[in-house]
């Protein structure tokens, strides 16, 4: 715990010396897709460790469908405990409240049980569609409001693919890239307009990356309803848009039938 409260005091130190322009960042966002970014966020060294200790691309979970190509990894406690502890630092309470000061999000609070959170492992032709996360929390209390997301893998280039993109005007105009680069830290809004995807990994590489969601009591929007995942096709896929909008429409209605859906989510770490 000693060593999760270090590395929470240096990942605070940064985002607090920097916070007037992640203010500005996210404020000149927030009328389409609230985000911000920050570079270099650990010492290098200290980032480069935690790359090391991610575990191999064989050890984790492939999620495959005409949706998403990727792997991921959450119950913490299979692998090399410095990744736990550097995903529940960004849970530390102090934390938490200047991030959402910086999101002007008055009532903010992490998730223990990491809910489509925790490790995030993208390799060759590996891609993520354009998509709205799940509104709610593993047992539809809270809203999910923000996204954090720390890049983990040296040397990751734009061209490698494997980058965040947003969609601020929506699916079917232009999106805007956010590279995944080393020891980036990415905090993006999730709410009723934030498409977002990963584009197709080009290179014989692996994308690390460190995930964590944020909920609160109230929606960001308004106009925010409750919805499962929801995926589209990219602009120049029509027929795999088609596919996916009755896809969401059937998940969307087992759903409103089922609170917690048919069965319960694996995705969550459970102690």
């Amino acid at each position: 715990m000693k060593f999760r409260i270090e590395i929470a005091n240096l990942i605070f130190d940064k985002i607090n010396t920097n916070k007037e322009d992640l203010k500005k960042q996210f404020e000149a966002s927030k009328k389409e897709i609230g985000f911000f970014f920050l570079d270099d966020l650990l010492p290098k060294e200290f980032a480069l460790e935690i790359y090391k200790k991610f575990p191999r691309i064989e050890e984790t979970i492939k999620r495959k469908s005409f949706r998403e190509l990727k792997h991921t990894a959450y119950q913490m406690d299979k692998y090399d405990a410095l990744l736990e502890e550097v995903i529940y630092a960004f849970q530390d309470i102090r934390i938490v409240k200047l991030v959402g000061e910086i999101c002007e999000i008055k009532e903010i609070s992490a998730d223990e049980k990491l809910y489509a959170g925790g490790l995030s492992l993208m390799g060759k032709e590996n891609f993520l569609n354009p998509h709205l996360d799940n509104s709610h929390d593993k047992d539809r209390n809270r809203w999910r409001v923000l996204n954090l997301l720390y890049y983990v893998t040296p040397n990751w280039k734009l061209e490698n693919g494997g980058n965040l993109e947003i969609w601020p005007k929506g699916i079917k105009d232009k999106q805007t890239t956010i590279e995944s680069k080393f020891n980036r830290l990415v905090v993006m809004a999730t709410h009723q307009k934030s498409w977002h995807s990963v584009s197709k990994v080009e290179v014989d590489a692996i994308r690390c990356c460190l995930s964590n969601y944020y909920f609160s009591s109230e929606p960001l929007l308004n106009s925010d309803t409750f919805h499962v995942t929801t995926f589209r096709g990219r602009p120049s896929e029509k027929i795999k848009d088609f596919v996916l909008q009755i896809d969401n429409s059937i998940r969307q209605s087992l759903r409103v039938l089922f609170k917690k859906g048919v069965r319960e989510n694996p995705h969550q770490y459970k102690k």
